[in-house]
């Protein structure tokens, strides 16, 4: 009796042996797309305004308001010194705002004495066609994402949002 037990518990287990685990391997997460919330910060290089470098690099870490304006754009004229405020309030806590200027039509003034007389000091570059790709395209302005300190993509606003929106998005994020 004591051998038919050991023949049988050899023949399952040889059986067993070559059969696939019953449930399929997890699946691969698919990236999310550009610009879409959950993607991730891209990467990217530019030199701002005044001609010094600014990186992505630079920002890991940190939370992170990118806006797209333009000079021309009054919805943007009216929210970019409510992102200097957050700048100025929470910088130091580890947030940053870099702004992208569209320059698909001529600025109404130049770029540098327009942020001058709103109050804007955080980092300005122009939003190259590159730029504008790797944060999935540009669909409208103002364009805000906020990023959280792992770079993944929070917050997504297209058109005029009020700073103490994204103020009561950023605080959890620090």
């Amino acid at each position: 009796m004591r051998n038919k037990w050991l023949v049988v518990s050899l023949i399952v287990g040889l059986v067993g042996c070559g059969r696939q685990s019953a449930s399929p391997p997890p699946p691969k997460e698919k990236p999310v797309p550009a610009g879409e919330i959950g993607s991730r910060l891209p990467d990217f290089t530019v030199d701002d305004l005044q001609g010094r470098r600014i990186s992505s690099a630079e920002l890991h870490g940190k939370v992170v308001l990118i806006d797209f304006w333009a000079t021309w754009c009054q919805p943007c004229k009216n929210e970019m010194p409510g992102y200097q405020k957050l700048q100025d309030r929470y910088g130091l806590r580890g947030f940053a705002v870099v702004g992208f200027k569209f320059d698909t039509m001529m600025d109404t003034e130049d770029p540098i004495k327009f942020a001058k007389k709103i109050g804007v000091r955080y980092p300005l570059a122009v939003a190259t066609d590159d730029v504008k790709r790797k944060f999935g395209g540009i669909e409208g302005l103002p364009t805000t994402m906020l990023y959280d300190r792992d770079g993944i993509l929070r917050q997504k606003v297209i058109g005029f949002e009020y700073t103490e929106t994204f103020e009561a998005n950023l605080k959890p994020l620090l």
